[in-house]
């Protein structure tokens, strides 16, 4: 009876290793810190201040160094316009990221340095608060790519930390105001770092 049950605890702890190094799937999440580039064009100038965010992610491993990445982004800034040298206010805005990433890893011990890379898309939404000088700004949703770089380092089986710098490009917003009179025609990189932990399963 004995032998049996030893047999049988270790078939579960094989299976369990198994499963562990066969773990194909993690979610994670990070804290973000976002800034963004004064930009310049059609007479108009843009500032965005610097504010902190979260970024949640889901990742499927297709082999153990390619994989396919999902992210939805969060966070709040104030854009800042002057137009024609006269400074216009600011427009509160909710900024959201929605971005898929194809993702190349590399596994050096515990240390699993990282690129990935993908299409997506922003939403800049204002809020109509004190932070928004003009109330008839309207939702810009704009399409762009995902760029980044980092490394996780394992914790465990189920669990990393993931340091990373991101960087997304896409159009500067202009709000769909009359006569477009926040339009710089310009393209910007956002940076997000970010800083998180993820599990496995």
């Amino acid at each position: 009876m004995k032998k049996t049950k030893l047999l049988v605890g270790a078939l579960m702890l094989s299976a369990a290793a198994g499963y562990a190094q066969e773990s194909r799937q993690d979610v994670s999440v990070s804290g973000t810190a976002s800034f963004a580039p004064q930009i310049t064009g059609n007479s108009v100038q843009k500032n965005t201040s610097m504010t902190l965010g979260l970024l949640a992610s889901y990742r499927y491993l297709l082999t153990p160094r390619s994989g396919l990445e999902l992210n939805y982004g969060y966070q709040q800034n104030t854009q800042y316009y002057v137009v024609f040298g006269k400074k216009q206010g600011g427009i509160h805005t909710l900024q959201q990221e929605i971005s898929g990433a194809y993702v190349f890893n590399l596994n050096f011990r515990n240390f699993n340095p990282f690129i990935e890379a993908g299409p997506g898309v922003i939403i800049f939404d204002p809020l109509k608060d004190a932070g928004t000088s003009d109330l008839d700004a309207k939702r810009n949703t704009n399409i762009g790519g995902l760029f980044g770089a980092g490394v996780a380092y394992e914790l465990s089986p189920s669990f990393d930390i993931r340091v990373e710098y991101r960087g997304f490009l896409v159009k500067t917003p202009n709000f769909s105001l009359p006569n477009n009179v926040f339009n710089t025609n310009r393209y910007e990189v956002i940076s997000t770092p970010a800083l998180g932990i993820a599990y496995h399963f």
